[in-house]
């Protein structure tokens, strides 16, 4: 049975989406680089990122995308019984490694794109809840009913983000007691300790 033009053009994006991650590793490119750079770069021609993906900002969202869903998945994953508490705090040190710099400046930069032009970025803005399901799914888990839950994640994550834009603006100024102060994981609240606590 032959493959509908729809689905064949989904399967060459996908691979062309793939050899950008393969390219460019757990990075992005700098916003300033054209398409013809990332293409000359992967091997492959400015007309097709164009087509696929439709300028550099689409690119970009697109690889954000592929690479944000694999984080939740090794973050779930090597999570295993660990609390929601365990799991913000590994977000955070995921996300503040000094490799991972140029992917949250390439975030926030897609992020300000979106603000302007949300249907031009559905996919990308769509998105942005997976982290904040997860996690209302874990203290769902943990006791909370779904409201409360929903509610402790959205802030939980909205404040990881945050924090995470002034540590790009200026590098240094979230010290570890700001992080665990702001996201309720201070050892002076009340309630059960996490195992990054013991």
């Amino acid at each position: 049975m032959a493959l509908s033009s729809t689905a064949r053009t989904g399967d060459a994006r996908e691979r062309l989406l793939a050899r950008l991650l393969e390219v460019f590793d757990d990075g992005l490119p700098p916003p300033e680089t054209s398409l013809r750079e990332i293409a000359a770069r992967t091997r492959t021609s400015h007309a097709l990122l164009r087509y696929h993906f439709g300028s550099l900002a689409g690119v970009l969202a697109a690889m954000l995308g592929a690479q944000r869903a694999l984080d939740n998945e090794a973050l779930f994953r090597d999570a295993g019984q660990g609390t929601f508490d365990d799991l913000v705090l590994a977000i955070w040190r995921t996300y503040t490694r000094p490799e991972q710099l140029s992917r949250v400046r390439g975030f926030f930069h897609v992020v300000g794109l979106a603000v302007y032009s949300p249907d031009d970025f559905r996919e990308f803005v769509s998105s942005l809840d997976d982290l904040t399901r997860r996690l209302a799914t874990l203290a769902e888990r943990e006791g909370l009913d779904a409201g409360k839950a929903l509610t402790r994640a959205t802030v939980a994550v909205a404040a990881i983000r945050g924090l995470l834009l002034q540590e790009v603006l200026t590098p240094g100024a979230c010290s570890r007691d700001a992080v665990a102060l702001i996201l309720g994981m201070s050892e002076e609240r009340s309630g059960p300790r996490t195992r990054s606590e013991e």
